[in-house]
């Protein structure tokens, strides 16, 4: 039997001209998917990417594994068919913050609900860039844009508070161009059994350039992201001296500076990922002067959809080895009209 060969980043990558505007942080993400699957060893005959409508749902094109470039808002739905056709499939759906919050919240809130085993990568960019900058659901108060001239007054989705609400077991953010943390992301939410949901913040360089510049940029990143360990302590900082306790009076978190007002490297909390309770506050975490979280938030693994949608199937199977559709309709309540 020949032993398969260990593909590499380069062997998931298509001969089609990538086509995002030159310094989309979408280029950083693709660099990204094609570094995790060749470290998670996936193979593209049994991998498949499932797209709606934006700039993120090109991605299809540029993977050398099954594609599908569905329609607005839709892909939960193309990739539930496709899991539940063939569970052995690695299932991977690429939206953004307009296909997947806006005209398709709904079916990525269902997607989720019922943890279906797929990993659902939202490129979060708080704009609409292929429609030419329209503001999005993400989009920050006061952002102008030409749908809203004078600046949105809409309250900002948090994506994955929805993601929680929806009933998520896994989710997780990431940063476009941290290559050195995202590929890890991706193959934690691959190693998840059930739906997996991964907000990356990408820039959109054209109409919403730079807006996550002040925990992003590399001369401040180290002070405004607290990646999440399991197990470890929510220690962050380029001195490594700011951490976050709970506030038992506020029921809240809060970021304090080790050696101040008494504060010990023992009152910082520990990250733990199955506490859907810290999940919570970690991802409501926003202000000037903390941080924002990124790494895996919350991973609580139950049944996935396919699995009990089959195993529904092999019982009605086993409770029924020879079934008949005369039978079938002729169950139940019947009436005859004379």
């Amino acid at each position: 039997m020949t032993e398969q060969v260990k593909l590499k980043a380069k062997d998931f990558a298509t001969d089609q001209e990538v086509r995002w505007c030159p310094g989309c942080g979408d280029y950083a993400i693709l660099k990204g998917v094609q570094s995790a699957l060749a470290n998670i060893g996936a193979t593209p005959h049994n991998t498949v990417f499932v797209s709606g409508i934006g700039c993120s749902s090109r991605f299809p094109y540029y993977m050398e594994t099954y594609g599908f470039h569905t329609i607005h808002g839709r892909a939960p739905a193309f990739a539930t068919g496709v899991k539940l056709t063939n569970p052995d499939l690695d299932v991977w759906l690429v939206t953004g913050d307009g296909d997947g919050l806006s005209i398709g919240g709904n079916h990525t809130m269902h997607v989720i609900r019922r943890n279906l085993d797929v990993q659902i990568l939202l490129f979060n960019n708080e704009i609409y860039g292929l429609t030419k900058g329209q503001y999005s659901p993400t989009s920050k108060v006061g952002t102008h844009t030409p749908s809203t001239p004078m600046g949105s007054v809409d309250a900002p989705l948090v994506p994955c508070h929805f993601a929680l609400g929806a009933g998520a077991r896994f989710i997780a953010r990431g940063v476009d161009t941290d290559l050195k943390s995202l590929p890890g992301i991706l193959a934690r939410a691959k190693e998840h059994k059930g739906a997996s949901f991964i907000e990356i913040y990408q820039n959109c360089i054209v109409y919403n350039d730079k807006t996550f510049d002040h925990f992003t940029d590399k001369k401040v990143a180290a002070d405004r992201q607290l990646h999440a360990v399991h197990g470890e302590k929510l220690i962050f900082g380029k001195e490594r001296n700011r951490g976050v306790i709970f506030n038992a009076e506020t029921m809240g978190l809060e970021v304090v500076t080790i050696g101040e007002n008494g504060i010990t490297e023992d009152d910082i909390l520990v990250h733990d990922e199955t506490n859907l309770n810290l999940a919570r506050l970690l991802v409501d975490i926003h202000g000037t002067d903390v941080p924002v979280v990124v790494g895996v938030i919350y991973c609580n693994p139950a049944e996935s959809y396919e699995t009990a949608v089959h195993n529904q199937i092999n019982d009605a199977k086993a409770a029924n080895p020879k079934p008949s559709l005369n039978a079938l309709l002729r169950k139940g309540r019947t009436w005859t009209v004379e």
